[in-house]
């Protein structure tokens, strides 16, 4: 499996604080000296974390893959043709909510995703949308001709944290009901939010998942052990479930 470290986290640190420390570049590429196979970074329309320079920074100085998530603006949609990421992820965005609450509602936005889509692919970005993990979205997503999708996690690691246990049993079969789904449709399955050591053990059972994205555990977990020991922890962890997975 691949594990995509999101660095946004390492910006609202200094943005706390304003000034240029700590650098989210510098803990992009300590990911990947950790193990990471990519970064992740959300430019949000009101950069309350990554900002523009960052994002010009990740593109041009990394060593392995950018997963832009961006809102489906056109302003995102002007940034991504011209750095030209790896990825672009396309994810709703409030400005009121604290961090993406759910996944973008590909049902009802067709119309205006088809072209935003389209955009992105001519300018060689490969699109991932981040859905819930339920068959109309992930069926809408193959039609839009998006060659990924990301299934939102959220809703089962705050169960597994709150220790509801049938919630959660319901939400985890939700979870590789939807990647077995996508996987047929010919999508290749990202997960991501909310993931921690536990939980991304356990989800890297289920062989349809590919890639997980994850941020503000590590972030968190840094503060503790640092940042390489907390990657590479969890890249063990998922090792050890894709291993009991199969």
């Amino acid at each position: 499996m691949r594990l995509g470290v999101n660095i946004d986290h390492v910006a609202t640190v200094r943005n706390a604080r304003g000034g240029a420390l700590p650098d989210p570049v510098r803990a992009a590429q300590l990911a990947i000296a950790a193990g990471a196979d990519g970064i992740t970074a959300h430019l949000r329309e009101d950069r309350r974390h990554i900002r523009d320079a960052d994002v010009e920074r990740l593109a041009t100085e990394l060593t392995k893959p950018l997963n832009f998530e961006m809102a489906t603006t056109a302003e995102m949609i002007a940034l991504a043709e011209r750095l030209k990421p790896h990825a672009a992820c396309l994810v709703p965005e409030k400005r009121e909510e604290r961090t993406t609450e759910g996944g973008l509602d590909v049902v009802r936005q067709e119309a205006q995703l088809a072209p935003r889509i389209a955009q992105l692919k001519a300018a060689g970005c490969r699109v991932s949308l981040f859905i819930e993990p339920d068959e109309a979205p992930i069926a809408m997503s193959a039609k839009l001709g998006a060659p990924v999708v990301e299934l939102h996690t959220g809703s089962w690691c705050h169960a597994v944290v709150d220790g509801d246990t049938t919630k959660a049993e319901a939400e985890f079969r939700r979870l590789a009901n939807g990647a077995a789904y996508g996987a047929s449709l010919g999508l290749e399955v990202h997960a991501g939010h909310g993931l921690d050591y536990d939980t991304a053990r356990t989800l890297a059972a289920v062989p349809a998942f590919v890639e997980f994205n994850i941020g503000h555990f590590l972030i968190g977990e840094a503060i503790f052990i640092g940042l390489e020991a907390a990657i590479r922890r969890m890249r063990q962890a998922m090792d050890e479930g894709r291993g009991a997975g199969h």
